[in-house]
């Protein structure tokens, strides 16, 4: 039986449950869509078995496009497959988190330090949007999350890595759930502080300072929620005003051919 936090039928309608041929990856997206929503809203309890079939009743569709959608998600963390018992959702615990975040403070800062270097007037007036849209909603609800996300994401996709984005993009999920679960106590003021602090570095054309802020910014959240679910700072904060990149660039990547690779270029850089 499909374990729930809260009954909802909004997933499990409008699907045809023998749909044309070629129709499958539409139903697999539509599957994997309507899970991932679930897991992030909290409304299937960490830890919860996913039968394939239960969950196929549920939306409405064949076993095939699920257990697909299933796959995928355990691709990204959010799914385990246990031997002789199934896929279910996976546990959440301080020793997760330690590891979601140590992965996301590698790799964020170094994301906003390149964006940093390329920002536009778009890139900054999109971030000014959604920052104004975080305070506009009440602490906790979709929509402020919503923004939040905006925020950050909207910041890392203007450095033009997509291979960096979709590193960070489930360390983000996986955050969002322990975001739910752990009720952290900080204020409106002042996450808003924090985020401006990180926009104005931004603004400034600082990569060092704006890694710097957003390191912190991540850090402090880690800890606050270790320290509600029972564990201890996992992370000290940086000083200085000064993060340092560990990715030094000697340039754009030199393309040269060599006769008989058949027109397949060396790359060296």
């Amino acid at each position: 039986m499909l374990e729930r936090t809260r009954e909802g039928s909004a997933h499990s309608a409008g699907f045809n449950e023998n749909p044309p041929r070629g129709e499958h990856r539409t139903l697999a997206e539509k599957a994997f869509t309507s899970l991932h929503q679930m897991i992030l809203a909290g409304e299937l309890k960490p830890g919860a078995r996913l039968p394939i079939d239960d969950l196929a009743e549920m939306l409405g569709m064949s076993a095939m496009p699920v257990r697909e959608a299933v796959r995928r998600l355990g691709a990204m963390g959010l799914v385990e497959n246990v031997p002789h018992k199934g896929a279910r959702l996976t546990e959440l615990s301080v020793e997760d988190l330690s590891e979601v975040y140590t992965a996301r403070l590698i790799l964020e800062p170094l994301t906003i330090y390149e964006t940093v270097k390329v920002l536009t007037e778009e890139h900054a007036a999109n971030a000014r949007i959604a920052l104004d849209a975080m305070s506009e909603h009440p602490v906790g609800s979709a929509e402020q999350w919503s923004a939040h996300s905006d925020f950050h994401l909207g910041l890392y996709r203007a450095q033009g890595s997509s291979w960096l984005v979709r590193l960070i993009q489930p360390l983000w999920d996986s955050s969002e759930r322990y975001r739910l679960s752990a009720a952290v106590p900080r204020t409106v003021g002042a996450r808003r502080e924090e985020h401006e602090k990180l926009l104005q570095a931004c603004l400034q054309h600082d990569p060092a300072y704006a890694a710097f802020e957003l390191y912190n910014h991540l850090a402090s959240t880690a800890n606050a929620t270790c320290r509600e679910m029972g564990g201890e700072d996992p992370f000290v904060l940086l000083e200085g005003g000064v993060w340092v990149s560990p990715v030094k660039h000697a340039g754009p990547p030199v393309v040269r051919r060599r006769q008989g690779t058949m027109g397949h270029p060396k790359v060296r850089g």
